[in-house]
């Protein structure tokens, strides 16, 4: 029987350690990124013989995963304490209460999910008109929000899965997982949306079961290795202490997702209101650009996280603060790079997607002054994944919301709309609102408030 992978990140080499930590989760990442990216390549390309229903077509897909992506958020605080605890428990040596808390995440994330799916589902229509979507592409963005909720569940256990594995020092295993599951999904895209012509809906559907496939062979593989967890019904419930400790670290993490998500739905509605449909086509190229962009800082940022978690359970605070420097070092490192190549050759990146002259002029528009924000994203991800290790998720709170109820949402309605500078003034709104995020992190990790213990964590031999 193969045997589940865990790593003691309380020793060794920390540079050498985090990047062959980083290396396959950041690799797992970009496949997993390559969803949206195939989606919105495949149906630019050939969802449609009309260049005008192409683009649509893909504004319909970027506005209905925008808000698919903020249903996955408005439960990440789950799985972002999923990492933290079983990072600490695994770093203080108690395998129970790892268990334990990996079958609580898992019960609380269907019950979560079920909810979630009817809901969302009920309420799609509203929601679309409240980001004032343009009328050419409404039914398709409705059609691939509704199909997308349906493998709302099998996103959740995927999710789940990936944040216990992160906890516990694997971050090869995920990387089987999703790249299976990136093949099944680019094949899906081409037979559904380029032989079958389904156009949103089939881009939706390979999604889901791309997911849906990912979900279950990572559930079945770890159910026959000596995972911490063992998959058997009875270990799927709700154990009382686990729950309370999850609530207290996950909602903070889940309502700040929610606001940060809510601002750029924000800004998304105020690109459909100044540009219509080509604009919305041409900032959802963006995104999904951007979702690749920023990979390096999201794999630093989880390293960091599962180093911080580990060595706090252990005691060794220093440690932690030692993997931040390094994470931050090699993130910032990556993404000057990436900027420079966006700055340079912005046409090239937005006509891969899209051929359309109105929407590559729209989309570089926008990425000439929202790809600033690469500059201060590396910093913030890796002391945010530092603070969540350390179990201070009410502080991303109150920073992701300060950040954009103060500054991304009236940036983007100030300068693109009441200015008049349009996308590039909506643009700015990201940057804006990053570095406003990293002065105040910088100063929550100066002031070393990080240190104050979260969880009551400990390894027995640390605790007189």
């Amino acid at each position: 029987m193969a045997k589940a992978r865990q790593q003691d990140f309380t020793t060794g080499s920390i540079g050498k350690g985090m990047i062959t930590f980083a290396a396959p989760f950041l690799l797992s990442n970009i496949l997993q990124a390559l969803y949206g990216a195939v989606d919105m390549w495949v149906v630019g390309n050939f969802s449609a013989a009309d260049a005008a229903v192409r683009t649509a077509i893909l504004s319909g897909v970027n506005i209905g995963s925008q808000i698919t992506h903020m249903v996955a958020m408005a439960v990440s605080g789950l799985t972002v304490s999923g990492t933290v605890l079983v990072g600490q428990y695994i770093g203080a040596r108690k395998t129970k209460d790892a268990s334990e808390t990996v079958g609580t995440m898992f019960s609380m994330l269907g019950i979560a999910g079920i909810i979630l799916t009817i809901l969302m589902i009920s309420l799609s229509a509203p929601l679309l008109k409240l980001l004032n979507t343009p009328a050419e592409s409404f039914a398709y963005a409705q059609e691939y929000l509704i199909i997308c909720l349906v493998g709302t569940l099998f996103i959740f256990g995927y999710n789940a899965i990936s944040s216990i594995q992160r906890g516990m020092g694997d971050s090869v295993r995920p990387l089987y997982f999703v790249a299976i599951a990136c093949m099944i999904n680019i094949v899906l895209d081409l037979v559904f949306v380029k032989n079958m012509g389904m156009g949103a809906a089939g881009a939706a559907w390979a999604t889901v079961i791309a997911q849906a496939v990912s979900f279950l062979i990572a559930a079945f593989y770890l159910s026959k290795s000596r995972f911490v967890f063992d998959f058997r019904l009875r270990s799927f419930r709700i154990v009382k202490d686990k729950m309370k400790m999850m609530i207290k670290l996950g909602i903070p993490s889940s309502v700040q997702s929610i606001i940060v998500n809510i601002s750029f739905l924000v800004m998304s509605a105020v690109v459909n209101t100044i540009g219509g449909v080509v604009a919305s086509a041409a900032v959802g190229i963006v995104g999904k650009f951007n979702s690749f962009a920023i990979l390096p800082a999201v794999a630093m940022s989880n390293s960091v996280s599962a180093y911080a978690a580990q060595n706090i359970g252990a005691g060794f605070h220093d440690r932690a603060r030692k993997c931040l420097n390094v994470g931050i070092a090699i993130a910032l490192s990556i993404s000057a790079v990436i900027l420079a190549a966006v700055q340079l050759f912005p046409e090239t990146i937005i006509g891969f997607f899209d051929s359309n002259a109105d929407t590559i002029r729209d989309g570089v528009a926008y990425i000439r002054t929202f790809s600033i924000e690469y500059l201060f994203i590396p910093i913030l991800f890796c002391i945010n994944g530092l603070i969540m290790g350390a179990g201070h998720t009410f502080f991303t709170l109150i920073s992701g919301a300060l950040s954009s109820l103060l500054l991304r949402i009236p940036v983007a309605i100030i300068f693109g709309s009441v200015l008049g500078w349009g996308l590039p003034g909506v643009g700015l709104a990201g940057p804006a609102a990053t570095l406003f995020s990293v002065l105040f992190a910088g100063w929550f990790l100066l002031s070393g408030r990080w240190l104050k213990d979260k969880t009551g964590i400990r390894r027995e031999e640390d605790m007189g």
